[in-house]
């Protein structure tokens, strides 16, 4: 299945660029003000401001979404012909004029075109092919981009993902198990001038017997009883089974040192920690893991949230089915997150974390620290001998209350103001310890130091406080020197 050929493809991309439509474009031609309030969904800057001119056609057809006259239109999007955009779908006739009947976004310097049409939720058909959301937008902050040789998209979609891996990837493949999903992927590796590998495929299947540098993924995580039949969302597997399916197939599908970047679903069930759900998903050996939940719902927020997103809100009886199936498997609420799992040699380690709080982006930078860090030893020998240093950013904070003598100090914490932007509560002992952490005093010397000033064993002292300074290391609020 093809949208457009190469050829067709090639004259509508440069009909986008000779009109110099792109999203970052419209507080220059535009302003600021009109701009961020059409981020908003406020579009009546833009509305007041867009004429007959090849940019303000391109900008009421994909960002207001708003109709068009067919002249305005032809000569916007020349040498791409009119008619041949209402053959395709690209346009569809709506009253007097045309509208737009495919989305285009943009994410850095890449024009992404899809099923997602401006200002539209649901009423989707069942062949959907999303644009660029909240989701994909995470999975490109969490990826790294650091220079590979091979590079793999798991259900590309429009193919945003798989786009984004050509910047650093001499070789990129995207499967997906939508033809449509993989004529959009396409159309838009030839617009913006990429070269893909794609194939069709149920998930993992496609590309059996095959190792990557590096694979991302935004599958149809939705958790939805099997065969409800949206392919954007929907995976056929029962429960969370997408999410553990990639999960399982880590140590199969990187190569030696890859890295893995997924989003997921997991359930939360009565009197299991959902950590443990996750955690069980990988091997045993061969993998680096941490897992980041950003947000639970609940089961009936939950169903609600995709039933808007497709278009259903109004099918009760689909809703009292889909709240059946979690009461029957005792499912209090839904994670979502994404995952990032590193190749290595021995015993696996799972870390899973729930993150809610804002965090410096990009994401793929707060990934790599972590496995860095936990790559690193930090065993009690090694650290005894370390130097350690205050990670930049970090502060003392405290709360008191107004006692007999004064202020008392009740609590204190550290606070970071760059990287995962972590909280920790610490105690007094540790509060000295801490000051002292410039870089130049190796922790045995501190040690020895704090025993003498409380009348401690260095050696009992130093076997408390390891733990508590990895877990500072692990963290970002201390480095080594």
């Amino acid at each position: 299945m093809r949208l457009l050929q190469p050829e067709a493809a090639a004259r509508l991309g440069e009909a986008r660029r000779e009109s110099g439509y792109h999203r970052a474009a419209l507080s220059a031609v535009y302003g600021r003000d009109a701009a961020a309030a059409a981020e908003r969904g406020d579009y009546r800057g833009l509305l007041a401001a867009c004429g007959d001119d090849p940019f303000g056609v391109w900008t009421r057809l994909f960002t207001v979404g708003v109709a068009v006259g067919e002249r305005a239109a032809a000569t916007a999007l020349a040498p791409f012909g009119l008619d041949e955009a209402l053959a395709c779908g690209l346009l569809v006739r709506s009253g007097d004029g045309v509208a737009a009947g495919w989305g285009l976004q943009s994410t850095g310097d890449l024009a992404v075109f899809s099923d997602q049409r401006p200002n539209t939720t649901g009423g989707r058909a069942r062949d959907h092919v999303l644009g660029i959301g909240g989701a994909s937008e995470l999975l490109l902050d969490a990826t790294p981009r650091s220079e590979v040789h091979t590079a793999l998209d798991l259900g590309t979609g429009c193919g945003v993902q798989a786009l984004a891996l050509a910047g650093h990837a001499q070789a990129v493949t995207a499967t997906d198990l939508s033809e449509r999903a993989l004529a959009f992927a396409a159309l838009n590796a030839e617009i913006n001038g990429v070269e893909l590998e794609l194939l069709r495929g149920d998930l993992l299947e496609p590309v059996a017997g095959r190792r990557f540098d590096l694979v991302v993924a935004n599958p149809p995580f939705v958790i939805a009883t099997p065969g409800s039949g949206w392919t954007y969302r929907d995976g056929g597997r029962e429960a969370d089974g997408v999410a553990a399916e990639l999960a399982a197939a880590a140590t199969e599908l990187l190569s030696p040192g890859g890295t893995m970047r997924f989003l997921a679903n997991w359930l939360h069930l009565r009197g299991q920690e959902w950590s443990e759900r996750v955690a069980g998903w990988f091997p045993e050996s061969g993998v680096n893991v941490w897992a980041v939940e950003r947000e639970v719902l609940d089961p009936l927020d939950y169903v609600r949230t995709w039933q808007r997103d497709s278009g259903e809100e109004g099918d009760a009886d689909q809703a009292a089915a889909w709240l059946d199936w979690f009461d029957e498997h005792e499912v209090e609420g839904i994670g979502f997150g994404f995952i990032g799992v590193r190749s290595t040699e021995g015993a696996s380690e799972v870390v899973c974390e729930a993150v809610r709080h804002a965090v410096e982006t990009p994401w793929a930078d707060r990934v790599e620290d972590r496995f860095a860090v936990r790559e690193a030893d930090l065993s009690p020998e090694t650290l005894w001998g370390a130097s350690l240093r205050l990670a930049d950013g970090v502060s003392l904070q405290q709360s008191a209350e107004l006692g007999g003598e004064g202020w008392e100090v009740d609590a204190q914490w550290l606070r970071q103001r760059h990287g995962m932007r972590y909280a920790e509560a610490i105690d007094p002992l540790l509060v000295k310890f801490l000051g002292a952490c410039n870089g130049t005093a190796p922790v045995r010397l501190q040690i020895q130091l704090l025993a003498d000033a409380h009348g401690a064993e260095a050696a009992m002292l130093y076997a408390q406080l390891h733990p508590v300074l990895r877990r500072l290391i692990e963290r970002g609020f201390l480095t080594l020197a």
